[in-house]
């Protein structure tokens, strides 16, 4: 062990890194935790519909299973980076991980909705407490020259992790959507979350921040104000029919915010020992690169939810078939990961400006693709844009990691691994209320369109089988109030008064006349949800080449070395 100054003049004691063999085989257990965090954010989702039945939940209650975790999460983030730098960060992550194998638990073992609630919410704080030490191991651990291949696995594993959420459930539930096999979600995180904790004893060494001296406990609590103002009526706004509570909040965000960077610059004059180094943001790779970080990550979580919602209610894919169909994007995020490693050093911030435009041109592929094949759309055929698109996700990820954090003091790693991947989820957020309210607002507004559309072939086949014009009539007349409203409803597990008229008229009707209402509805919902994810995906496509364009705001990592070499000379 070897001391160097910090910036302050304190010894900083350094771990020589480069004689710790364990430092690959340590990474890989970090992993393993920042896959079970992302991956129990997505993985709920195709459970919804077992555990709504199997608990008798209400659509409240369901909303509170997802946006429980996501919340806090989100708002703890930065507190559990710097608890990282006071506590140790290997610490923090063996009490997340245990943490959140025990949430993991009660979960799976929930006798009620309102257990299952609490559950998650735990789950969340835990994955907040374990999440920011995988990066900030990272940036202490390795040597900046080993930095961008660690950074290149983080990016796959953030790719894979991001949408393996589908497949996994749709895997470990298969066709039960009345039993309990939905527990399994939750259940796996024990074994795997065991084996990692076991290996963390082992393998990962502690390191703190010296300088972190005590925890800012009155900046834990504004910045969780701040954060759970902004994050809530982002997450619960669109499903709540965006209250006027949701505006107040708000717009109250901004001024907690401002109070949080006035109070924590008294605090670092004061001892020097606040949550967030606010120093940090002068480096201008860091707040730019932060800030492309949010504006990339608006569109990715936005994506897949039109994407999954799309598949799997417009066009009746099953989960599995569902997870499956994006599987190519995961491969591809991987190898460009990988890849990135050896392309960044030659190309600097250029990959970062290739993979924007490759996520665009992929996006762009999807939508010509779904707009060719309509309701026929099976799957195979988006494989080529679904490639584009992860290979250029995969050029994104690890190389912009690396850039926002590689000017980063040791010190100061936890909080800022806080502070980025808070910012990440943030955008996150913004990013599906925004393309929530586009996509639900064009499913209930292009409703009458779609159900006009299958009118015709509709009433062809109900007078083959032989009812007469007046029935044909009315049961049209029916069918299209029925398919607007539910189309309009919020709450999918409600079924519209006009929905239940039409399902008893239909009682009495023969088996093939139930099939021809069938097939027209499945046609007319599947052109709804197609038209609407097209116009929405256009979003994608506007952050994307946003992005592109704030990448010439990131200054260029050679230029960046060259400066700071200058001022480690002048000091």
């Amino acid at each position: 062990m070897t001391e160097t100054a910090t910036r302050t003049g304190e010894p900083t004691p350094v771990v020589e890194q480069e004689s710790d063999p364990r430092r690959w085989i340590a990474l890989c257990v970090v992993l393993t935790a920042a896959f079970m965090v992302l991956l129990d954010i997505s993985i709920v989702n195709v459970a919804i519909p077992s555990i709504q039945r199997n608990l008798n939940a209400s659509f409240g209650q369901i909303q509170l299973v997802l946006a429980g975790y996501q919340l806090a999460y989100a708002v703890v983030l930065i507190t559990g980076g710097r608890l990282g730098d006071i506590y140790g960060r290997k610490r923090m992550f063996m009490t997340g991980m245990a943490g959140f194998v025990l949430a993991s638990a009660s979960c799976g073992f929930a006798r009620n909705p309102d257990m299952l609630v609490i559950s998650r919410v735990v789950q969340g704080l835990m994955a907040a407490l374990m999440f920011p030490q995988v990066l900030s191991t990272i940036q202490v651990v390795f040597p900046p020259r080993e930095r961008a291949a660690a950074f290149g696995m983080f990016g796959a594993v953030i790719g894979l992790a991001t949408i393996a959420g589908p497949l996994v459930g749709g895997l470990l539930i298969g066709s039960d959507t009345v039993g309990d096999r939905w527990r399994w979600i939750f259940l796996v995180n024990l074994p795997v979350g065991i084996a990692a904790l076991s290996a963390a004893w082992f393998l990962l060494r502690e390191s703190r921040a010296p300088r972190a001296r005590r925890l800012d406990l009155a900046g834990v609590l504004l910045a969780s104000v701040a954060l759970g103002l902004l994050t809530y009526p982002l997450v619960e706004g669109r499903d709540q029919g965006w209250p006027a509570w949701s505006f107040v909040m708000l717009a109250a965000s901004l001024p907690m915010l401002v109070v949080f960077v006035v109070y924590e610059r008294a605090k670092t004059r004061r001892d020097g020992s606040p949550l967030v180094e606010l120093s940090m943001f002068r480096d201008r790779a860091f707040s730019a690169g932060t800030a492309l970080s949010a504006v990339f990550f608006s569109a990715i979580p936005a994506f897949f939810l039109i994407f999954s919602l799309t598949l799997q209610i417009g066009l009746g894919f099953t989960p599995l078939r569902a997870g499956l169909t994006t599987l190519p994007w995961s491969i591809a995020t991987a190898i460009s990961s990988t890849l990135s490693v050896r392309l960044a050093p030659r190309l600097g911030k250029t990959i970062l400006s290739v993979g924007s435009i490759m996520l665009a041109l992929g996006m762009l592929g999807i939508i010509l693709t779904i707009h060719a094949r309509g309701v026929s759309l099976d799957g195979p055929e988006l494989i080529p844009a679904l490639v584009v698109s992860g290979l250029g996700m995969g050029c994104i990820i690890a190389p912009l990691t690396n850039i926002i954090l590689a000017g980063i003091h040791q010190g100061d790693a936890g909080s800022a691994s806080g502070v980025l991947t808070t910012m990440q989820q943030i955008g996150g957020a913004m990013g599906v209320a925004v393309v929530g309210v586009i996509f639900f607002g064009l499913i209930g507004g292009r409703a009458d369109s779609a159900s006009t559309s299958v009118v015709p072939q509709l009433r062809a086949s109900l007078a083959a089988q032989q009812l007469p014009p007046a029935a044909i009539d009315r049961a049209v007349q029916g069918f299209q109030v029925c398919f607007h409203d539910r189309a309009n409803e919020n709450d999918p597990a409600q079924i519209p008064p006009s929905c239940t008229r039409a399902q008893q008229q239909a009682a009495n009707q023969s088996p093939a006349v139930k099939a021809v209402f069938a097939q027209a509805s499945a046609t007319a919902l599947g052109r709804d949800f197609e038209d609407s994810a097209q116009l929405s995906i256009v979003y994608q496509i506007a952050v994307f080449l946003a992005s592109f364009l704030m990448v010439f705001a990131v200054p260029s990592p050679a230029r960046r070395t060259g400066m700071a070499g200058a001022a480690a000379a002048a000091h």
